[in-house]
């Protein structure tokens, strides 16, 4: 059978207890093989800042926090008393209850907050009976779950845009170090033409800003949820009337100072309307993460192909460990790259998960609304996993510029073909001078030749380029375009989303 969630002693005043004891016991005494989420299956997120933001015993404080902030708010407005506010912010720290208590008995209820109401206010009543009455004062489960919710990701975006922050600081140095390193481009996986390695670098840290942008929008717009059982604020208007001393009720206007001052009293956006079925802030959290991930996803793409053992134009950081495999000694493995690449691809379906919760019935969805929570938690902890391993990547991201110019060779000078094609092209006309250069390389490759040598041998060529301007048009470092150019451009505009939206960011 479920029971409810308990205080546990601690929250009378008493000290916890020791595991073997009888009764309720404190997170750390309790856990099982069952209920630990240990991140065993989930490296990516595991041991860096945000796994904490957005574990169950931060979900839990922030739902205490909404509930705490609740009563705080109440008392400013002079419908609580302020010791009964005092008293439930005492008893709003998660360390006092168990959190898996808590999830056994949401399974009678479809959802903690009920078991965690209860607890909290069995914990007041030890403390202070009479401020117990005012425990969730005209709220219900959706208001304290999802504002729960929003202090969680804003907490977790804090973490999540600095460690971006870190990454794209990392990655302005690389592209500044490496502005002029002459790499091959590839498009559809051959080589194209010649590129910096710093111009790849930029557009990295180009993507990080993109994204450490998005979040910043998103984070400014999460709004506290306060709409009562059906959006209406029934119960917040009605408890306010009867807590009043003549039971007149609040001044006009009660309701919207009530949401002003909450989403004052937690950091919080003020939203225009209840949203318990108007799920626009985690569908839209839910893109902003989506896109972080993804853009730290190109990333480790890139790294993971430079990495390859016939390219090896990278190589990831060095460490203790790092890399192994358990069958083959002589393996380093692209392990962080790997880690980043793994979220960027399981965050786009849970996001999809809060997108589809948009379609909610009714003023509540039964199903749509309960199925957001775990997506929203593994978009925040894969996100921010990925950041901070893209940071580290970064920061020591080792760059081989004797392989690049190797790799360089390896056609023979064909990567500049494009440009060959352009100065012959007056003499020769555009179509004819493809067709030469396509034939040439063509017969380059056969012959095991380089494609000067086989130039030198076509008087369509000769009779307009001599020996020395050929070796010139050929010379892949001559042919970066406008590269440097990009990256100074590019690192001129540090801390400024090169993609993002001029419109101002709401508020």
């Amino acid at each position: 059978m479920n029971r409810p969630a308990q205080p546990t002693p601690e929250a009378a005043g008493g000290a916890a207890p020791t595991p073997t004891g009888s009764g309720p016991v404190t997170p750390r005494a309790t856990g099982t093989a069952a209920a630990d989420d240990s991140g065993l299956l989930s490296p990516v997120r595991v041991g860096v800042p945000v796994e904490a933001a957005v574990g169950d015993r931060a979900w839990l404080q922030a739902m205490l926090d909404a509930e705490a902030g609740l009563a705080r708010t109440q008392a400013a407005l002079g419908t609580v008393p302020a010791s009964a506010a005092a008293a439930i912010t005492r008893a709003a720290r998660a360390e006092l209850y168990d959190p898996r208590a808590l999830a056994l008995a949401s399974r009678a209820t479809a959802n903690p907050v009920v078991g965690l109401v209860r607890a909290l206010t069995e914990a007041v009543a030890r403390r202070d009976p009479d401020a117990a009455e005012y425990v969730h004062r005209g709220s219900t489960s959706q208001d304290v779950l999802d504002t729960g919710a929003m202090l969680v990701a804003v907490r977790a975006l804090t973490v999540l845009r600095a460690d971006l922050e870190r990454a794209a600081s990392a990655l302005a140095d690389l592209a500044d170090r490496h502005r002029a390193t002459v790499t091959a481009a590839r498009t559809l996986a051959l080589h194209a033409v010649p590129t910096t390695f710093g111009l790849k670098a930029a557009g990295w840290r180009s993507l990080v800003l993109d994204a450490e942008h998005r979040l910043a929008v998103v984070q400014r717009s999460l709004p506290v949820s306060l709409g009562g059982a059906a959006g209406t604020l029934a119960g917040y208007l009605e408890y306010a009337r009867r807590d009043t001393a003549d039971h007149a009720g609040p001044d006009t206007g009660y309701a919207e100072r009530l949401v002003d001052a909450y989403a004052a009293e937690l950091g919080l956006a003020r939203p225009a309307l209840p949203w318990h079925a108007l799920r626009t802030p985690t569908a839209d959290l839910a893109a902003a993460l989506a896109f972080t991930a993804g853009a730290l996803g190109k990333f480790a793409a890139d790294v993971t192909t430079l990495s390859r053992t016939e390219i090896a134009e990278v190589t990831e950081p060095t460490g203790a460990g790092r890399g192994a495999s358990s069958a083959m000694p002589h393996k380093r493995n692209p392990v962080l790259a790997t880690l980043i690449r793994s979220a960027a691809l399981q965050v786009p379906a849970y996001a999809s998960v809060l997108t589809q919760a948009l379609v909610s019935e009714d003023e509540r969805a039964a199903g749509a609304w309960h199925a957001e929570w775990l997506p929203l938690r593994e978009c925040l902890r894969l996100t921010g996993g990925a950041a901070a391993t893209a940071g580290e990547l970064a920061a020591g991201l080792v760059v081989r510029p004797e392989r690049m110019r190797a790799n360089l060779a390896l056609t023979r000078s064909q990567i500049v073909t494009e440009r060959l094609a352009a100065a012959l092209a007056p003499h020769l006309g555009r179509a004819r001078a493809a067709h030469l250069l396509a034939d040439a390389s063509a017969r380059a490759d056969r012959q095991e030749r380089t494609l000067a040598a086989v130039l030198a041998e076509d008087p369509d060529v000769a009779g307009h380029l001599d020996a020395t301007a050929l070796d010139t048009l050929l010379d892949p470092a001559d042919y970066t375009g406008a590269a440097e150019d990009l990256v100074a451009g590019a690192l001129r505009g540090t801390g400024a989303a090169p993609h993002a939206p001029t419109t101002p960011a709401p508020r």
